[in-house]
C-alpha cells in the first residue's frame, strides 16, 4: 500500500508503539522503507554552553539506543534521530524525504490537549502525506 513509512517514537510515552509499527508493517508494499523516528528537543543555546560536549554526545548515544531497544529487532526499520518541535520536525522530515505515509501513536487526549495540541494532531493537520493514528 506504501512504499515509504515513516513511524515517530516518543520515547517518553511508549505505550502504543508496538502496535504503531504493527500497523506500519501492515500498510507496507513489498519492499517498501520503514523509518521510526525519534525527535530530541533542541537544549538551549544558554543551557548547552554549560554541557560539556562529551554529555551531548552520550545523550544522543542513549536515545539512539532506546529508540533501537523500542524497535524491538524489527526487520527492516531503520531508526532516525531528529532535531526540534516534535510536531514541526515530524512533517518537515517526511517531506523532506518524500514519505508517503505517517503512522503515529496517540494518547487519550486530556484537557491540555484541547488547547495546546497533541503532536499527533500537529501532524494529522499538517502533513502533505496520509497520517494513520494509532490508540
Amino acid at each position: 500500500m506504501y512504499k515509504k513509512i515513516l513511524v515517530p517514537v516518543a520515547l517518553d510515552q511508549r505505550p502504543n508503539t508496538g502496535k504503531a509499527l504493527d500497523v506500519a508493517m501492515a500498510l507496507k508494499d513489498e519492499g517498501a522503507q520503514v523509518v521510526a523516528v525519534h525527535v530530541m528537543e533542541p537544549i538551549p543555546g544558554y543551557v548547552a554552553h554549560y554541557l560539556p560536549e562529551e554529555q551531548l554526545r552520550e545523550g544522543r548515544e542513549a536515545a539512539r539506543a532506546a529508540l533501537i531497544g523500542e524497535i524491538g529487532g524489527i526487520k527492516g526499520v531503520k531508526a532516525e534521530l531528529i532535531s526540534g518541535s516534535a510536531g514541526q520536525a515530524i512533517v518537515d522530515y517526511a517531506e523532506a524525504h518524500d514519505f508517503d505515509c505517517i503512522v503515529i501513536a496517540s494518547h487519550k487526549p486530556g484537557l491540555t490537549d484541547y488547547f495546546l495540541g497533541s503532536t499527533a494532531a500537529r501532524v494529522v493537520r499538517h502533513a502533505k502525506c496520509s497520517v494513520h493514528v494509532v490508540r
